[in-house]
């Protein structure tokens, strides 16, 4: 068995896509997967499968959940390789003191034909980003709902993304490295 990551995006935002975390759980346990656990309100789970790979178990969720809600959220599921690997690259540790004030996009695929300048005439103040890979970071020391760049991430790289602040990032890392006692069933984050 491997354990996963699953970032949902666009559920249970502003009262639309509703999906509760216990709901949600039940979905993957109904569908074989197994350890599973969620972390907040928006979509983070970490859990166990022995089958595919993360673009197949990315697709494999979507259907579950369009199945079981009616709805069909973009998925990205990563590795705990992968999300060690995004946390440890983290090109602003002044986040560390302020975890809302960096958010982590994680990206369907490395974009092919970024628009970094577009981005970057955007940005205000002491606003940074770098993208690395897979991940772009975006570091904002002002604040994240007026930061003029977050909801244009997508449309500047061209690929589908969702974020997550650090600690949400960390949070993930930790339950993903945490094994789950074999017969009981794990305890939800809330």
């Amino acid at each position: 068995m491997k354990t996963w990551i699953a970032l949902l995006r666009g559920i249970n935002v502003v009262g639309r896509r509703k999906l509760v975390m216990k709901d949600l759980a039940a979905i993957f346990e109904r569908g074989g997967f197994s350890s599973v656990r969620t972390y907040i309100q928006s979509g983070n789970v970490v859990f166990q499968s022995a089958r595919g790979g993360a673009r197949t178990l990315a697709a494999e969720i979507r259907a579950l959940i369009l199945k079981q809600s009616g709805f069909e959220p973009h998925v990205i599921v990563l590795s705990v390789a992968e999300l060690a690997a995004a946390v440890s690259a983290n090109p602003f540790p002044q986040a560390h003191a302020d975890h809302k004030s960096l958010h982590l996009f994680f990206l369907a695929a490395p974009p092919a034909r970024p628009d970094l300048g577009a981005l970057a005439r955007l940005k205000a103040g002491r606003e940074a980003f770098e993208l690395k890979g897979a991940v772009f970071y975006l570091y904002t020391p002002h604040g994240f709902p007026q930061c003029a760049l977050h909801d244009k991430v997508e449309r500047f790289l061209g690929v589908a993304a969702t974020g997550r602040n650090w600690r949400t990032a960390n949070q993930l890392l930790s339950m993903s490295r945490t094994p789950t006692p074999s017969g009981k069933r794990p305890q939800k984050a809330l």
